[in-house]
């Protein structure tokens, strides 16, 4: 199954929905991280979460990120999207063990944890990025995000994330969906919407059962009549290059690079996304400092 993200919008023009479909993104996060299974739930929630979101955005070099500090034992999860709803993210400690609210279900929640906040910080070309922030309702993620968007944005929202962990602990399914009340929606509206939520059950399974992103759509909103807007593709993807490291040493003034180059003679950064490991000898800083 492709990964994808798919928009719809009901023909009377009151409710609009996205949904993802997300293994590989999820599976290449996975292995680029050395995720758990604990790790994989969480920051694949996330990201495919950030991706929605993301592409959401209507300006062309708009980016969204998604940042969760629940006081649980992953620590601090963030997801970063581009306008397309590409993704890149982490998770600060990607090796917690299983945790389970029953055999076979994992407890995100719990580890997750609910004694923080929900941030969403939104960079749409003003000078200043937008910034809402919400404490945790549940840790399950798409709980608190359907929250964030009835608090900080008051939409009516629904929002179900899902991945699905095999024995091997590569990823099975990934996906979810956002779908949202627009401006003269009635409740018999929302009625029939959580009665589409109850039916199709969790995401994950629906996935793995051979439902697409339209799929997830359609069962989701079996009693609306759905025009399918838009579906292109979507990926893991990390714009880290060796010139934007350059700049990252550079903005650290003369000063502190002296005294790197004194104290180390050299320099090596991991980017935290996809951990691609860029060296620069005392030679190269030397002629970073005498650029600056």
């Amino acid at each position: 199954m492709t990964d994808e993200i798919v928009r719809a919008i009901t023909d009377d023009g009151l409710v609009k929905a996205a949904a993802v479909t997300g293994r590989e993104l999820v599976e290449q996060a996975r292995n680029i991280h050395k995720l758990l299974p604990m790790g994989t739930a969480a920051l694949g929630r996330t990201l495919l979460g950030a991706s929605l979101m993301g592409d959401m955005l209507k300006e062309e070099k708009g980016a969204l990120t998604l940042q969760i500090k629940g006081g649980g034992p992953l620590g601090t999860i963030l997801a970063v999207s581009d306008h397309k709803g590409n993704v890149r993210g982490y998770v600060q400690n990607p090796h917690v063990e299983l945790m389970e609210q029953r055999p076979g279900k994992l407890d995100v929640g719990r580890a997750v944890g609910t004694n923080g906040t929900l941030t969403v910080i939104k960079d749409i070309g003003l000078k200043e990025p937008y910034v809402g922030s919400i404490g945790l309702f549940s840790g399950e993620i798409a709980d608190d995000l359907a929250m964030y968007f009835v608090e900080s944005e008051q939409i009516p929202t629904a929002c179900a994330l899902g991945v699905l962990v095999g024995l091997d602990q590569s990823v099975t399914a990934a996906g979810g969906y956002i779908i949202q009340l627009l401006p003269g929606a009635g409740e018999n509206m929302i009625e029939k919407i959580e009665a589409g939520v109850r039916n199709m059950g969790p995401v994950s399974a629906a996935l793995a059962g051979g439902l697409d992103g339209e799929g997830l759509l359609r069962a989701v909103l079996k009693d609306f009549d759905l025009e399918i807007l838009e579906k292109h593709p979507v990926a893991y993807r990390c714009g880290c290059s060796r010139e934007r490291v350059s700049r990252a040493l550079i903005s650290m003034g003369k000063e502190e690079l002296s005294d790197l180059i004194q104290e180390q003679g050299q320099a090596e950064l991991t980017c935290q996304f996809c951990d691609q490991v860029y060296y620069f000898s005392k030679e190269e800083l030397e002629q970073l400092l005498s650029e600056m």
